[in-house]
């Protein structure tokens, strides 16, 4: 019997395993138009983390009871829908779970471009489109200007590097540890902050880009943030994407530098995925050629089982991936 996992209870800090529930889900005849998938990759996200509040966001709170949702692929099984049929690799949004069924809508089929499926829960799909867009056309990040990006050995971090890099920026890119640092410089950064490392978050980015930065990839939020204010360039662009240290925190931020935005004249701009949905085309098509071409490094961190997944998603907010959190089923 398909198997998924629920929200139990809404979590107060860091989800711990009390608060997911692994349930069986009765098997049910198709509907006219249904598909059935049997999935064989999920993403794990910081941002379903945001989803476990009961609160207005973007996207609606998970429900309690009901299984999550995250980006999976894998392989149509069985279809009543037209344009479907047993054997075609899709994806879609019903994760969490073995066994995807839905209606034709909420499936995509892969692309037979010889790209192995989980890349497109990674660097050809969610996280690189994200770093695509907030770098480009949110940062509007050109060659020549001086990059920053937090959280450079994650998912989106690592192509925030790589691409700035194939468009001629300078990168700088923070990450805890020194293998983390290491494998940020072999993406191609100029320079890789330790920021577990003793010494001030600030002193060690001006030492790395000491003529300022025109650009921050914000993937963090507090002390990188900071940091970044103190040595932004005159007119430097911030996009906003994630601020991972305060997902399972209510704590109020503290910005020693955030004057910094007036005299500075910084932008700050946040943005979603979604909002350049209608400029898909145009990410797949540059980030498919670097991708076949080799120019791009996929980095993947893989739990296998679909027991493992509450364990891969909570390890996001210890610093337990490099790249993207994948599970394998």
């Amino acid at each position: 019997m398909a198997k998924a996992w629920t929200l139990k209870s809404r979590p107060v800090g860091v989800p711990g395993a009390e608060h997911f529930a692994l349930v069986e889900m009765p098997a049910a005849p198709l509907a006219e138009g249904d598909v059935r998938v049997r999935n064989s990759w999920l993403s794990v996200d910081p941002y379903m983390r945001g989803r476990m509040y009961d609160v207005k966001s973007y996207v609606p709170p998970f429900a309690l009871g009901e299984p999550l949702a995250g980006g999976a692929v894998g392989v149509v099984v069985e279809s009543r829908a037209a344009g479907f049929a047993p054997g075609d690799r899709v994806l879609h949004m019903l994760g969490w779970r073995d066994e995807a069924v839905g209606p034709a809508r909420e499936f995509t089929k892969l692309p037979a471009n010889g790209a192995p499926d989980q890349w497109f829960l990674g660097p050809l799909g969610m996280p690189g489109m994200t770093a695509y867009f907030g770098l480009l056309a949110v940062g509007e990040a050109k060659a020549g200007e001086t990059v920053f990006v937090s959280a450079a050995a994650g998912a989106v971090g690592s192509a925030v590097v790589q691409i700035a890099k194939l468009k001629g920026m300078t990168v700088v890119g923070s990450a805890g540890g020194p293998e983390k640092c290491a494998l940020v410089r072999e993406l191609g950064a100029d320079a890789a902050i330790d920021y577990k490392a003793e010494g001030s978050l600030v002193a060690k980015l001006h030492a790395a880009a000491p003529q300022g930065i025109d650009v921050y990839f914000d993937n963090v939020g507090s002390d990188h943030l900071d940091a970044a204010l103190a040595v932004a360039r005159d007119n430097a662009r911030f996009a906003m994407c994630g601020m991972i240290d305060g997902y399972n925190s209510s704590d109020p931020v503290a910005l020693r530098y955030l004057m910094r935005i007036i005299a500075a004249r910084v932008r700050l701009r946040g943005f979603i995925v979604f909002d350049f949905a209608d400029r898909m085309a145009e990410f797949q098509a540059e980030m498919g050629a670097w991708m076949a071409a080799g120019k791009i490094r996929s980095l993947e961190t893989v739990h296998d089982g679909l027991a493992a997944t509450p364990d891969a998603f909570r390890a996001l907010f210890s610093g337990g991936n490099t790249g993207k959190m994948l599970v394998r089923l």
